[in-house]
Order: structure tokens, then sequence, then C-alpha cells
């Protein structure tokens, strides 16, 4: 039986808008004389969503700004009423939707402490029991009895994070809370998510724009668009269609001006990125583990000399995969002004099938200055089936297994 289930939920807000002295007067005679009210259409936070989440599942929720997850959230967290449909929750919730939430400025961090617990519904015998846990995860020691008037807005959501993963509940609910303090926080608040899903085998609903995190963490993956429920499935290929949704927007915003992104001299500009196959007929995808080739079509508008040009892959929130360059391979010591292509080939390509972006840049002169350079210049995806050998990550590696025995007497000698 699943411990959570959400059926046909709808929420509507009436939003709110200006209305002349005329209009408002004339709604009111309506009101009076029982007529219709003229009102504007009411918005639809939710429509119609269905899914349900079995004890033990991480599930990860995703979409646009607007998307309607955090209203979500707020339903399966008893904070707000559907207008149509109904949810089921069998086990206690631990809503960290808003870290930080309720603390008074005026009161120490130790007295935050029993009051947000008490905004969240933890018993104060428990917090006395867990008070010396929570301050020690939250770094804050030295602090705790000082005001938090006077505490950073990071040192708030750190003692926020800790009061809030103190409490003992089956379903955690969880929006964008992992990003709070320092880096070095961040990693200890992603150790302890990590606690609370594997060993500890709690049931979590997971909202954040952080996608790399929502692929590592959960078992299955919600899309949401404007209020409706696009998409329930494996973290991979959902996130992979959230990808190319985020490219669209991306390559829509850039279509006005094609230099947002580039940093020239002006010597040089990029006026193409093309790929081929192992044939040099031009494709729109790449392929996973064949030959292909990844073309630069520049134009020269004054003679450089001494280039060296690199490219590389990197994933479509800039983590970089990979760069190759030119130098050691290709010698031009003279660039002349026109159009040339510049190409890259690439044997057996070794990144896994997904969706991805290159950057591309050009270097001259002895002192090897930057004649052109650009990240996110161009999105493609790369297709293919990937072997029952690899699981996650970026790349394939050329491997292989072995097993030997052990000579026990052998050994020993």
């Amino acid at each position: 039986m699943a411990i959570i289930e959400v059926n046909n939920l709808t929420k509507e807000y009436q939003l709110g808008h200006l209305t002349s002295l005329k209009e408002t007067c004339l709604n009111g005679l309506r009101r009076l004389t029982f007529q219709p009210v003229q009102e504007r259409e009411r918005f639809k936070a939710l429509d119609n969503v269905n899914f349900h989440i079995e004890e033990g599942e991480v599930v990860g929720i995703i979409g646009h700004n607007g998307a309607g997850k955090s209203t979500l959230l707020k339903h399966l967290a008893n904070i707000s009423k559907p207008t149509k449909g109904h949810i089921i929750v069998r086990g206690s919730v631990a809503p960290l939707i808003e870290v930080g939430a309720g603390v008074n400025p005026e009161l120490t961090g130790r007295e935050n402490i029993f009051l947000n617990a008490a905004i969240l519904g933890i018993p104060k015998k428990i917090i006395k029991q867990k008070l010396d846990e929570i301050i020690e995860f939250s770094e804050l020691e030295e602090f705790i009895d000082t005001p938090v008037k006077r505490y950073s807005s990071g040192m708030q959501v750190k003692l926020g994070f800790s009061i809030a993963t103190s409490m003992e509940a089956d379903i955690l609910i969880v929006d964008e809370v992992l990003a709070v303090g320092d880096l070095a926080f961040q990693r200890k608040c992603f150790d302890k998510m990590e606690d609370l899903i594997k060993r500890q085998g709690k049931t979590v609903l997971l909202v954040s724009h952080n996608i790399r995190q929502i692929q590592r963490l959960c078992h299955r993956v919600i899309l949401m668009n404007q209020g409706k429920l696009e998409i329930n499935g494996m973290p991979q290929s959902v996130c992979d269609i959230f990808y190319e949704q985020s490219d669209e927007k991306i390559a829509t915003n850039m279509s006005g001006n094609k230099k947002i992104g580039i940093s020239t001299s002006g010597e040089v500009n990029l006026e193409n990125i093309f790929f081929t196959n192992a044939a040099g007929g031009r494709i729109n995808y790449l392929q996973f583990n064949e030959d292909c080739a990844i073309n630069f079509e520049i134009n020269v508008k004054h003679e450089i000399t001494d280039i060296t040009a690199g490219f590389g892959f990197h994933t479509t929130d800039f983590l970089y995969l990979t760069t190759h360059n030119s130098e050691q391979q290709l010698s031009i010591p003279v660039l002349p002004t026109g159009k040339h292509i510049l190409t890259c080939n690439i044997n057996k390509l070794p990144i896994l099938p997904g969706v991805y972006s290159i950057r591309f840049g050009i270097t001259a002169g002895k002192s090897a200055s930057t004649a052109l350079y650009g990240e996110n210049l161009k999105h493609l995806q790369i297709l293919g089936k990937i072997p029952i050998t690899i699981r996650d990550g970026f790349f394939a590696l050329e491997a292989s297994w072995s097993h030997a025995k052990i000579d026990t007497f052998s050994h020993e000698k």
C-alpha cells in the first residue's frame, strides 16, 4: 500500500486585479441582486495531479519556476488545502519547506531552537534530548546564546536546517534546502540527507533546481509543467527531457542576440558549429561510441598568427567534462582573413547518452592571447544504447574485469 496517494489534486487561486470605481459599484449591485459577478479567471497552480509513492521511495520533483512544485509540497505537508481532489498520507511528515521560518531575531539561537521545534511540532522533551546534537551540527556552539539578529543569513539557515532534520518522521518533504551555508556545510547537509535516505530508509520528496542532486538521490522523478504532471519516470530520462526543455528556452532567449556568451578580440568571429559522421555527412545528433567530428566555421577579420584552437563538452549546468586543444597536433603559423573551418575528429565518442553543450576558443600570437571564447555555444544530444556494464556517470571506460584465486600457501610463504 502506497504511503502517499495524490488523487485528482487541483489548486486554484483568485488572482488579484484592479478595477474602475464604476466596475466595483456594478459588481456590488450584482451581488445584491444575486447576479453573476465579473471576475478574473481563476489560476490553476495544480491541475488534476495524480501519483502514488511507496514507503522508502525517494522521489524528485522538478520543473521550471511556477510549475507548481512548491505548491504541491505544501499540500503534502498539509500546509495548504486543495480546491479539488484529495491526498492520503499514511505516516508522520517532517516538512523542510522554508528553512528558518519562524526565527525570532530578538531571541538567542538556543531559544529559537525550542521555538522552531514547536512550529514544526517537535515535543519539547525530544528537543532537550537532541539539543547538543542540533547545536553541534549547526556549527554555532560559540554563538548559540547570542541573539539571532546578530547572525548572518547563512548562520540562520544553518540553525534552521539543523532543527528541521532532527525531527523524527516517516516522510521527509524537502524544498530547496540543501544549498544552505558554505560549501563545507552544504556537504554536511547532503551527507545528512543521504543518511536519512540510505541508512534510515525514509520516504523523501525532494524539490531542487540542482538536477545533479536529483539524479543522484532519487529513485524516480516527476516533471511538473504549468501545474500539471508532465512526466513520471526514471531519473536519467526525465532529467534529460528537462534539460532539453531548458535548452529550448536558452536558445529562444539567445536567438535575438547571437553574441551572447561569446567574447572576441574582434579579429575572428564564430559563424557556425556543425557535426559530421565518419563518412563526412552532416548529422544533428552524435552517437555514443562512434567516430564523429565537430566543425567550427570561423570568419577571420584580421590576419592572426600562431593560433591554437580548443573545444570542450560541458553539461547544461556548466560542469566541464573534457577539453581538447590543437596544440602539438595542428600548426597554423598564419591564418589569413576569410572563412575557415577548424575540425576536431573524435574516435569512439566516450561520453554517455544525454544532453550537453559545447565551448570553444582560439588563442593567437606568441603570448597566446584570447582571440575568441564562448561557452554554451551549441546544445547537442548524444544518442545510443548504454552497455549493461556501465551505470551512472558521464564517460564509458575502456576497462575489463578479471579474477584469480589467491594461493594461500604461496601467499603466506
